[in-house]
């Protein structure tokens, strides 16, 4: 004889009483109010704030999360045993309000809004086989573990595609684990069995504001995956630099916005400077702009400034002469262009006619420049010679002193016949060579090839030891020339065949709010940042940032982000915000945030099917960032 067992159906808990669109209330069966429940061998979180709860309705199951719970008194309207000897424990009811979450049907979870709760629908406990369905990841999707959930106690995994292929926000008070999670997110990525394709089809890179990324196994990486460059603007000798193309350090917009050119006279000097300097293409050209520029100046010596010529001669003796190749040939052009000076300031003069001058004595050097207004032989033969030395200098220095020497030169070019242009340009320069001079400690201008091998899979950009201005423009630059990339190689191929990953921490720093429309460097550099959040995805360049200041950060930022972290916030201002920007979250886990514990946070956004309260695992120590707290005990005990 063979008994067949119903199947044992999960615990009663009570029934729908009354239905507010999506938020319904529970007359419970019982007061009883623990917070765990023995059923069927497993211990099941109870009816309590934040636990979910199973409505039934015919062969369909909504899963609905429990915000707020009261009791009512069905006798005693006064509610006072001194006025109505009524009140008393048998004539009070527990009343749970719940808020749809989504259903189970053909044992799938999904958010849906089909189904609603009806008034004398049972509630119950939901199982552990549902609250794995609701967890779970979808058709056996690549997954990553990250903690425990907080209510059931149940590991929790997340999906690797849902989350990473979109943008990602971390926040959370100094000391509640956003540092952790932030680390511990990657670290899991890293390790998972995705880890070779991802390290060699994607590059990672992360703004360290703070210096905690600079451990020797941080995210798990050995050196030849992992790049640490700790930019120093106080160490002189400092060797770390960040590389940048050519074509973003170039940029018109971006110059400007360093140098803080006024829109009058200076940004459209820059703009003309600018668009010739990157038409050269060698410093043969370079040195034949110079050059002529200096031909000129001694040809019309009568229009133009006086003493013009010494300031090129400056120029050039300040910025390319220690490039010479030879004594002997620096002295030789530094005589002949002192030559030059002198000639000019005697036919200025008047004691020399510039109409029969064939030649000019310095020293006993005889050096042959002028027949009539025009060059000698000999002096044509210098400036061949010249426009050689001057072109081979170029060559050999840095794209920094090329750019300071070429925007000189353009100075003394615009003011030769027009001195009072001078009082305009005198300030701006002033800026140009403090930018560049500080930028030039940090920065390696490149190309696609150098890019190649300098970058590694994985590159951390600390700026703990920087001052404020490369704080302000290196990570926008990188952040440019990489989305520029990403964008290029996509348009090129017509599909995403690597992608980008920029993750910041303390994204406060770079992404504050425009609160001075007229503050053009705040702008632009929101801007460029908005453009990276808004189209970024679809090219395959996602974003990841972290602050324990979320108020501070770009509205416009914020609301572009698609998965949320959030551990412990209480000032009002980051609760709004976040309020404003995650419209996935319900009120209750909302009003949870402020309570939260270290390590705890709340996970909500398209990669997770509801909010989910969870406990982030801690990284081992030797493995997780700098940021635990300092125990001031430790220190001062005497050893």
């Amino acid at each position: 004889m063979v008994l067949l067992m119903k199947p044992m159906m999960n615990k009663s808990l009570g029934v729908i009483v009354a239905v507010d669109g999506n938020v319904s209330q529970v007359g419970m069966y019982s007061m009883s109010n623990d917070s765990e429940i023995l059923w069927r061998g497993e211990i099941l979180a109870g009816p309590k704030v934040g636990a979910l709860l199973t409505v039934l309705q015919n062969d369909v199951k909504i899963i609905a999360k429990v915000i707020n719970e009261k009791i009512v008194d069905q006798q005693n309207s006064v509610k006072s045993v001194e006025f109505d000897n009524r009140y008393h424990k048998n004539s009070i009811n527990r009343i749970v309000s719940l808020k749809t979450q989504g259903v189970i049907e053909d044992n799938k979870f999904k958010v849906t809004s089909s189904f609603v709760p009806m008034i004398g629908n049972e509630v119950t406990i939901t199982s552990k086989e549902d609250i794995n369905l609701i967890y779970g990841i979808k058709n056996n999707a690549p997954y990553i573990p990250i903690g425990k959930t907080i209510f059931e106690n149940k590991r929790l995994n997340i999906p690797i595609n849902e989350l990473f292929g979109s943008h990602i926000g971390v926040f959370g008070n100094t000391g509640s684990g956003k540092s952790n999670t932030l680390h511990k997110l990657y670290l899991n990525l890293f390790n998972s069995r995705y880890r070779n394709g991802i390290l060699k089809k994607s590059q990672f890179f992360v703004f360290d504001f703070n210096g905690e990324y600079r451990g020797n196994n941080i995210f798990g990486l050995g050196e030849e995956n992992r790049k640490i460059i700790d930019l120093n603007t106080s160490n002189p000798n400092s060797q770390e630099r960040v590389l940048i193309d050519r074509q973003t350090f170039l940029d018109s917009d971006i110059l400007i916005m360093l140098f803080d050119a006024k829109s009058g006279t200076q940004a459209p000097f820059l703009l003309r400077a600018l668009k010739s300097y990157k038409s050269t293409e060698n410093g043969v050209q370079l040195a034949r702009i110079e050059v002529g520029l200096l031909k000129t100046l001694l040809s019309d010596f009568k229009h133009t400034t006086p003493n013009i010529e010494e300031e090129w001669i400056e120029v050039f003796e300040k910025y390319l002469s220690s490039y010479i190749a030879t004594s002997e040939c620096k002295t030789f052009v530094e005589e002949r262009l002192n030559d030059f000076s002198k000639l000019q300031k005697i036919q200025s003069s008047g004691y020399i006619s510039s109409t029969n001058t064939e030649y000019f004595k310095s020293g006993n050097k005889s050096s042959y420049f002028y027949k009539g207004e025009s060059f000698l032989p000999l002096a044509n033969k210098f400036f061949a010679y010249l426009t050689d030395v001057v072109a081979n200098c170029f060559e050999q220095c840095s794209e920094f002193t090329r750019l300071k020497t070429f925007l000189a030169f353009q100075k003394i070019y615009v003011t030769a016949w027009n001195n009072k242009m001078s009082e305009y340009l005198g300030p701006l320069f002033n800026r140009i060579l403090n930018v560049l001079d500080s930028l030039e400690k940090t920065i390696k201008i490149g190309n696609d090839p150098e890019y190649t091998d300098f970058y590694l899979p994985v590159n951390i950009i600390s700026f703990a030891q920087c001052d404020l201005t490369v704080k302000r423009i290196i990570p926008m630059l990188v952040a440019k020339m990489l989305y520029n990339q990403q964008k290029n190689n996509v348009i090129t191929n017509g599909y995403v065949e690597r992608t980008t990953h920029l993750i910041i921490d303390e994204a406060h720093n770079i992404l504050g709010t425009v609160h001075n429309k007229s503050d053009y460097w705040q702008n632009k550099r929101l801007s460029s940042f908005e453009e990276i959040i808004k189209e970024g995805r679809k090219f395959g360049f996602f974003l990841t940032i972290a602050s324990q200041r979320p108020a501070d950060i770009s509205p416009t930022i914020t609301s572009q982000l698609h998965n949320f972290f959030v551990h412990r916030l209480v000032n009002d201002k980051d609760l709004a915000m976040l309020e404003n920007a995650m419209p996935t979250l319900d009120k209750a886990s909302f009003n949870m945030i402020s309570s939260l514990g270290q390590g705890e946070a709340v996970l909500t956004g398209k990669a997770f099917p509801i909010s989910i309260f969870t406990k982030i695992d801690q990284a081992e120590k030797n493995y997780r960032p700098k940021s635990d707290d300092v125990v001031l005990t430790d220190i001062w005990s005497e050893k």
